[in-house]
């Protein structure tokens, strides 16, 4: 079978927890990097999936093996609460809150993990959904990623949602030429720190 975009399946788990963690630093691997290589995916893809798997969809590689994907949520504010009220319980005991400011990269992470709230940015407002995509290397570059951006978009068309945001590493050059030709603009957020906030309307790429 040849590759192709596909609505996520819940076979697809861990194939997208390999994903995230394999392009989780500014689009390299982190894997090592923390003390479990599930923690990128247990924040930044897993609660997305298993919360809001309508809007997620995965880069089958021809064999059924998830090689990218697109996933997110339509409202960030109704998903900032499920996270707190029905993710953080399905992940206690993995994870130890930071007792005070981070100290570590892991500390900080896990300090995202424990305050979904800050996914709420009121400068964001008019951009209630928002998204996060990654691809393996080896598949990156070959147009996969804008079907991924496609799909979601309809996805969310199709649910009434006007307007998409997401946040990227300020590092990460290659990511930011994707999505400026994708129609991706730079939103402003004050105090964003190392991240920047992009976003466009729903309408088709």
């Amino acid at each position: 079978m040849q590759p192709s975009i596909r609505s996520y399946r819940s076979g697809d788990l861990d194939a997208v927890y390999d994903i995230c963690v394999r392009t989780a630093d500014a689009g390299g691997d982190a894997r090592g990097q923390y003390s479990s290589d599930r923690l990128m995916g247990d924040i930044f893809a897993a609660p997305y999936v298993i919360l809001e798997p309508e809007h997620a969809h995965v880069l089958d590689d021809g064999t059924g093996t998830a090689v990218g994907y697109v996933l997110g949520t339509a409202d960030t504010e109704r998903f900032a609460r499920r996270y707190r009220e029905e993710w953080l319980p399905v992940t206690a005991g993995r994870y130890r809150e930071p007792a005070g400011p981070p100290q570590t990269a892991e500390d900080g992470m896990l300090a995202l993990h424990f305050r979904p709230e800050r996914m709420v940015v009121p400068e964001l407002a008019d951009y209630p959904a928002h998204l996060h995509i990654d691809l393996l290397p080896e598949w990156q570059g070959k147009g996969w990623g804008r079907g991924l951006i496609s799909a979601f978009l309809d996805g969310l068309r199709a649910a009434g949602v006007p307007r998409v945001h997401l946040g990227m590493a300020e590092r990460n050059t290659a990511a930011r030429i994707f999505y400026d030709r994708l129609g991706f603009v730079e939103l402003t957020v004050r105090d964003a720190g190392p991240v920047i906030y992009l976003g466009r309307e729903t309408t088709p790429l």
